[in-house]
């Protein structure tokens, strides 16, 4: 009989993540199943094995991060080469990507022994740097891909273009291309709207542009969307979900398209969309008169969305 394999991603620095991560490796050890934690993190936890980061996943059939979006981003990476489900217990601010909160911990080890959680897939970037005609980075990406002003004193000056032909030049912060998990993250921030993540779509977002034509646009999700850092300007530097950091000299051309290889989440609530936004944002519902579900609790939303926090406003959890 094979031996069940689940890879815990730990935040090590919080000691309440270490914590529930504990109490989820001996529960997932008795019940037999083979527990690794990555060994960069530096926490020991009983019962579990500590593995490298790299092939860290590999035949696992579950990712459990222990943590706030920022971990849930760094799980992400760990699962999507092996086409592993990732399922998070939220233990940060807003927790849009994570499926359970602090006081499901037992749920979710009941899912994972049992397998009863199912599998959403989200849309992912592919992301490719190109200088002067030659590839010079290749990554991808969960929520989007910024280009943005390297230095404060100035903006930046990029011309855009969706499928093949060019849209608009701006003078700019920078530029966000996002999938509709991450229309909840950093192009939120910047004035983009939130898209349910079932919309086949992405999105481009300008941040603080100075331009006549500068709105959100949502295109097709084979649309293939171009940002180039004009010859003249000084340069600028791409992020991929905050986490992943290009240098983008004058010239530079990022390209950006829809992944083949998508995201996949173990979820086990099924919970409408709608509920996530209330219950993450604390919205106003209040006095509505709708016709009301049964298995509606008031306020037991479960599922999220998604969101991360930029390196320039604050600090992923």
């Amino acid at each position: 009989m094979t031996t069940r394999c689940v890879l815990l991603a730990v935040h090590g620095a919080r000691p309440e993540a270490v914590a529930v991560s504990a109490s989820i490796a001996g529960e997932l050890a008795d019940a037999g199943i083979e527990v690794r934690v990555q060994s960069d993190v530096d926490v020991v936890l009983p019962g579990a094995t500590s593995v490298a980061f790299d092939g860290a996943a590999q035949g696992c059939e579950l990712v459990v991060v222990v943590g706030g979006d920022g971990t849930m981003l760094r799980g992400a990476e760990l699962a999507r080469p092996y086409d592993v489900p990732i399922l998070g217990v939220n233990l940060g601010r807003v927790g849009f990507l994570a499926e359970a909160e602090r006081d499901e911990v037992s749920t979710v080890v009941e899912a994972v022994v049992a397998r009863t959680w199912t599998l959403e897939e989200r849309t992912t970037l592919e992301v490719v740097v190109n200088l002067d005609g030659a590839e010079v980075a290749r990554t991808w990406a969960l929520n989007e891909a910024s280009v943005e002003k390297a230095s404060r004193e100035r903006m930046l000056e990029v011309l855009v273009e969706v499928d093949g032909r060019p849209l608009s030049r701006w003078g700019t912060d920078g530029v966000v291309a996002a999938t509709p998990t991450g229309s909840t993250a950093y192009a939120f921030s910047a004035g983009g709207p939130v898209v349910w993540p079932e919309v086949q779509a992405l999105l481009v977002v300008p941040i603080s542009a100075h331009a006549l034509f500068a709105r959100p646009l949502v295109v097709s999700p084979s649309s293939r969307i171009a940002v180039e850092v004009l010859p003249q300007e000084s340069g600028g530097v791409m992020w991929c979900d905050g986490r992943r950091l290009v240098e983008l000299p004058p010239g530079s051309r990022v390209e950006i398209s829809r992944h083949p290889s998508p995201v996949r989440f173990a979820r086990l609530h099924q919970a409408p969309f709608t509920d996530r936004l209330v219950a993450k944002f604390a919205l106003p519902v209040d006095g509505w008169r709708g016709r009301r579900d049964p298995r509606d609790h008031h306020g037991d939303h479960h599922e999220h969305g998604v969101e991360h926090v930029h390196p320039a406003h604050g600090t992923p959890g």
